[in-house]
């Protein structure tokens, strides 16, 4: 046993990628149908994807709520996770991203199972009742993390899974000049993750760190 903690690197993570259970071919091809759509390449990796399954497993997982669903890659994946009656509501403010997303869901294997909720996270979230989810996971702006965590405490049970992606910030989070504006808004977000006292949260470096808590 080691007393201090081992340094991550990038030969690291591509250990741990080609070590990882594959996302199989559905979502490969629906990430190569995505950049011909021109939706930004920025989901979830597949370790990540893994993890979160496992997470959503432990927790006997039935109902998640996402804030922003992209090309649905994580809202698929998410499902898988969950039992037979399972479901994820995922919130996209873009109808263009919704729409791909919508059609990738309709023809996957969790058909059924995920419903694209249309607007802002701040306007859809109010809708959704307390209690009502066993866990959420937060992947839209930056900016509005602190809000969506806010809402996200109030409809996830206690003892549910809050899960938060980009805490390292695109890979900028330690730069002294990042060029990504929302660095800023990641490095204050974290701080009011860490001093939350309703979760006990703690950052996996995994995919660019993901924030992963229980609401106490």
């Amino acid at each position: 046993m080691s007393a201090e903690a081992t340094l991550v690197t990038a030969r690291h993570f591509e250990y741990v990628a080609h070590r990882t259970t594959p996302e199989g071919d559905f979502l490969a091809q629906l990430k190569v149908a995505a950049r011909t759509a021109g939706i930004p390449a920025i989901w979830i990796s597949p370790a990540q994807a893994s993890l979160m399954q496992i997470l959503l497993k432990l927790h006997a997982a039935r109902t998640v709520v996402e804030v922003g669903t992209l090309a649905g890659y994580s809202a698929i994946a998410m499902a898988r996770a969950l039992p037979p009656d399972g479901h994820v509501h995922t919130i996209e403010l873009e109808d263009r991203h919704a729409d791909f997303a919508e059609a990738w869901i309709a023809k996957s294997d969790v058909k059924g199972r995920v419903t694209v909720h249309r607007g802002a996270g701040l306007a859809v979230l109010p809708t959704l009742a307390a209690d009502s989810a066993d866990a959420a996971f937060l992947d839209a702006d930056k900016g509005n993390y602190p809000g969506y965590l806010e809402h996200a405490l109030r409809i996830v049970r206690k003892g549910g899974l809050i899960m938060v992606d980009n805490a390292f910030a695109f890979g900028q989070l330690l730069d002294e000049h990042p060029t990504d504006r929302e660095v800023g808004a990641v490095r204050a977000f974290n701080e009011v993750m860490a001093a939350e006292k309703r979760v006990q949260a703690v950052i996996v470096p995994i995919g660019d760190g993901l924030w992963v808590g229980v609401k106490r």
